[in-house]
């Protein structure tokens, strides 16, 4: 064998020290001829007398862009990165916490996956990125194939806003859409189905090279019973084991804990995920919409999932309470009531978000009456009765085959009802023990312990806020993890509203928990929030930070996490000698760190 053929490769492709060697050679060898000659010589190496073997494609390309809130749309990306290898191509899913905008700039295939939170506001692990795609200098995505699925709420006045933005955004920087966008409510499974056939299919289609076929089948063999996977579409009846009043007696909140028996169900989860329950209407609610329509409860009616009275369709199928701006145009659609014509008209805006403020479906059904209304006509207004998440309150080392939930209570009076929270009352009031709650575990993979069991952890959970606070320490305790702990909670009052109190106190104890603080804003004439004891405690606070702490804040949405954000931004500017400026590049590198994340409601 001469010196040349041992440096030829066995099987292709080249190394770059053989290309330069063959280009010794050829001066002049294109790419396309370096390919011929590879496969020539993968021949003669097969022992195929120089018969040239044809280089396989690659597989296409395609990047699944998310960002997720709540983990729908990040676990619909996973779902569709598996949908697309089965369909040729080379998928990966991308959280938009971990790309810049430039880095999209020649991609040639292109899903976006991404929710809309709050009042039109990006998911919490979108923010930066979504500021930077919007702005100026976002790249020119000539080339780019795209498609997007939007997740939102029709429930709030700007559904599905953040997709809306990103569809026109694309378009605008010059991407092809391929599919058109499919806006997707709080049930979106069969949304989400049509949209990602559609969108692979159209991808495939123009997708260069061609996509690969799948493999081929293997031959059959006798079928192997799988275990049950339970999951949103197939949630596992938990048995309530035990439920617990947290606050004492006088107290103006009612938070309950509760444990649920997971045994046999093949379910898992971390510290941070959420478990979500799915609930049923409360009776005296579905009685007064019965009597107010004076429809049969016993009518079928048919749903997408098929046909059941409309008794049950009330109670445990739809949800019967939330109005939004589509039930209402539904509703008028059927009524055509000339009151709530007017109400519905574009300048009359302010009042109708005035009117929707605290009101239920039953109160539109006694207003704005409907005397023609049939049973499949009062279900076709209304969406299908949507889980609720709840963060998970234990550590699954802790107790194993159970998950623990902590649930503040709602009930309040508006415009002369008696209201309630739909699950909240569900898990208080009409579950017994021993009963079962229909639930699935919802992943959060961006709010978890700090994976290095060294690294020093900072937690702010006032209220129900403390509920993945209980499994952190409870997971840091299982596995022994070194890194000091630092709780600040905060609720109205220290003799009713101390959740969990004595458990706090014994970590305290035994240094499990290095420091807590406290906040009970109702206890004195002034009053004092968890922003204020880490205003009081800034010198300690940017230590830890400086020694590698996690910052994770958990509850209130609407005030606490922005109060608790100011104080956060106003500590490090203060501590760290640091201008406005150089405290918001400091924050925003402790988002990209992963070490400042919240799971906010």
């Amino acid at each position: 064998m001469s010196n040349s053929d041992a440096f030829l490769p066995n099987t292709a492709p080249f190394t770059p020290d053989q290309v330069k060697w063959l280009n010794g050679f050829l001066p002049d060898l294109q790419s396309d001829q370096l390919i011929w000659i590879e496969a020539f010589i993968s021949g003669l190496r097969a022992g195929k007398g120089g018969a040239v073997a044809v280089a396989p494609e690659a597989a296409p390309t395609l990047t699944v862009l998310f960002g997720s809130e709540s983990g729908n749309a990040e676990s619909l990306a996973d779902q569709t990165v598996k949908a697309a290898a089965k369909a040729g191509f080379n998928a990966k899913a991308v959280s938009m916490a971990d790309i810049k905008p430039a880095k999209l700039k020649g991609t040639e295939n292109l899903l976006v996956l991404v929710s809309t939170w709050g009042e039109g506001d990006p998911p919490e692990n979108a923010v930066d990125f979504v500021e930077a795609f919007m702005g100026d200098q976002a790249p020119r995505l000539e080339g780019t194939r795209f498609s997007v699925l939007s997740l939102g709420d029709t429930s709030y006045e700007h559904f599905c806003k953040i997709g809306i933005d990103f569809d026109a955004r694309l378009e605008a920087l010059g991407a092809q859409r391929v599919f058109n966008r499919k806006d997707c409510d709080v049930d979106f499974d069969d949304d989400y189905a049509a949209w990602q056939t559609g969108a692979i299919a159209a991808l495939k289609v123009l997708a260069a090279p061609a996509a690969a076929p799948a493999p081929a089948a293997a031959a059959a063999t006798a079928p192997v019973a799988e275990p049950v996977k339970y999951s949103r579409t197939n949630p596992f009846p938990a048995k309530l084991k035990e439920r617990v009043l947290l606050n004492g007696a006088g107290s103006a909140k009612e938070t309950i804990h509760l444990e649920l028996d997971l045994e046999g169900s093949g379910l898992t989860y971390e510290a941070g995920d959420a478990l979500a329950v799915i609930p049923h209407n409360a009776t005296d609610v579905v009685e007064d919409i019965l009597k107010t329509t004076g429809l049969d409860r016993d009518a079928i009616v048919t749903l997408k999932d098929g046909d059941c009275t409309l008794e049950t369709a009330l109670t445990s199928k739809l949800d019967v309470t939330g109005i939004s701006l589509p039930v209402l145009n539904r509703y008028y659609a059927l009524s055509q009531n000339k009151e709530l014509d007017d109400l519905l008209k574009p300048e009359n805006k302010k009042q109708l978000q005035a009117y929707l403020y605290g009101r239920e479906l039953i109160d539109v059904l006694h207003q704005f009456r409907a005397p023609e209304i049939t049973p499949d006509d009062l279900v076709s207004i209304m969406r299908k009765l949507p889980p609720r998440l709840y963060s998970i309150a234990s550590s699954l080392k802790a107790h194993e085959g159970e998950v623990h939930l902590t649930v503040g209570v709602v009930r309040y009076d508006a415009h002369g009802r008696k209201r309630k929270g739909v699950c909240s009352t569900y898990l208080s009031d009409r579950i017994e023990e021993g009963e079962k709650v229909d639930v699935f575990v919802s992943p959060n993979k961006h709010f978890k312990v700090p994976a290095n069991p060294d690294t020093p952890l900072i937690m702010v959970g006032p209220g129900t806020g403390i509920a993945p606070f209980r499994a952190f320490i409870e997971e840091r305790q299982a596995t022994e993890a070194k890194g000091k702990n630092w709780l600040i909670f905060g609720d109205q009052h220290y003799l009713t509203d101390f959740l969990y109190q004595t458990e706090w106190q014994s970590y305290l104890a035994d240094g499990v928990l290095t420091k807590l603080d406290v906040a009970f804003s109702r206890d004195q004439a002034e009053k004092v929030y968890v922003q204020d004891r880490m205003r009081e405690n800034a010198k300690e606070l940017y230590a830890w930070l400086e020694q590698g702490a996690f910052f994770c804040v958990c509850g209130d949405a609407t005030r606490m996490a922005h109060d608790v954000d100011k104080a956060l931004h106003d500590v490090i500017a203060q501590e760290g000698g640091l201008s406005e400026q150089a405290a918001v590049d400091y924050v925003k590198q402790l988002k990209a760190d992963k070490r400042y994340v919240r799971d906010v409601y």
